[in-house]
Formats: C-alpha cells, structure tokens, sequence
C-alpha cells in the first residue's frame, strides 16, 4: 500500500525552494507567478501558499541564469556571515578590554545603600526587621544586586549586537566581567558574585 508520504511531490512552496537555495529574487525572476495558490488550512485569513511546478523548478536549476543566479546568492550570504562574525569578535573584543569600575565603598555605607536600594524595588525585608535580623548572604546577595545596578551603564556595549548573532555570548562575557571585578573589589562578596556569575550559563 502506497502511503502519503511515499507519494511523489508535485510542487513546492516558497519555504521548500529556500532549503534548494532559491531567494525571493530568484524566483520571482526565474519563476514567476505560482502553478498553483493553496489556502492555509489553519488560518483562512492568512495569504495563500504559492506552490511552484517541481518539473518547472528542476528545469530553471539546469539553466545557466540559475547557477549564476546560485552563485551570486552564495557570495552574498557569505559576505553577510563574515560581516557579522566580524561585527561579534569586535564588540566582544571591546567588552574584554573595557576596564569595569568598581565603586569603592565603606561597608556600611555599601549595606545601607543596598537595602536603599531594595526598598526603592518595593522589596524591603519590612519595618518590624533591622539590619542585625537579616540574614548574611542575603545581605549580600542585595549588596552585589546594587553594585551591578550601578555597573548598568556598561550594558550599553550590548545595544551594538541587538538583534545580531553573538548576543548571548557578548552578554555573558560582559556578566562574568562584572561580577568579577566586584568580586576582586569586595572580596567578601565572592562567593555571592561566583553564585550569581554561574547563573548566567
């Protein structure tokens, strides 16, 4: 018994001539108009699928307009890829280089300015608790929360790679670099920086 999907393909979508290399200019160039419009069969609002002749499409790939066509494409995606991998080693570059400045404080100064700091984010540890009632790694835990409050201005490094490739990894190396130099700061506060720096990963 022959089932479905050892049936033969007769056409193909758009999305089905991109994994065979074909750009929107290509077909609209090589191929035109669609052999057939297929309505979306979740959503009847949405356009029609436009399903391209495989005897057709197979026919423009011998010509020599398509491998042209191919190898232009090619160049260009390549060139795309290199610019931003480019554009990623830059800004990565740059945020291993940036030197992070740490504010110096007096521990008590640092302690009040993070519980300040807690209460303002409506999070306070509440009017009934001092500061000799809260718990030690809370403590700092609220104190590295407000350094790094303070060190968001290096953040701005990211907005170069919004959106591109080396986000994540520009994002992570900017994190690790900032809890460790308040790490190397506050050397109390090591075990909460390498807490939180694990996090990230």
């Amino acid at each position: 018994m022959t089932t479905h999907e050892n049936t033969p393909r007769t056409h193909l979508s758009a999305a089905g001539l991109r994994i065979r290399g074909w750009t929107p200019g290509m077909i609209r160039r090589l191929l035109g108009e669609p052999d057939l419009r297929r309505d979306n069969p979740y959503f009847r609002t949405a356009p029609q699928t436009r399903l391209y002749s495989v005897e057709r499409v197979e026919a423009a790939e011998r010509s020599e307009e398509f491998r042209a066509a191919s190898a232009v494409a090619a160049r260009r995606s390549a060139a795309v890829k290199e610019a931003a991998l480019r554009r990623r080693r830059e800004v990565l570059a740059r945020i291993a280089a940036e030197p992070i400045d740490v504010p110096v404080l007096a521990p008590e100064r640092l302690t009040g300015l993070a519980v300040e700091h807690r209460e303002r984010r409506g999070e306070s540890p509440g009017p009934s608790l001092g500061l000799g009632d809260l718990d030690h790694c809370a403590l700092d835990h609220w104190k590295v929360e407000y350094l790094r409050h303070r060190l968001a201005r290096y953040d701005d490094l990211l907005d170069e790679l919004s959106g591109r490739t080396g986000r994540a990894a520009a994002e992570l190396l900017l994190r690790r670099r900032i809890y460790a130099a308040i790490a190397r700061t506050y050397p109390d506060l090591a075990q909460e920086c390498e807490r939180r720096s694990g996090e990230q990963e």
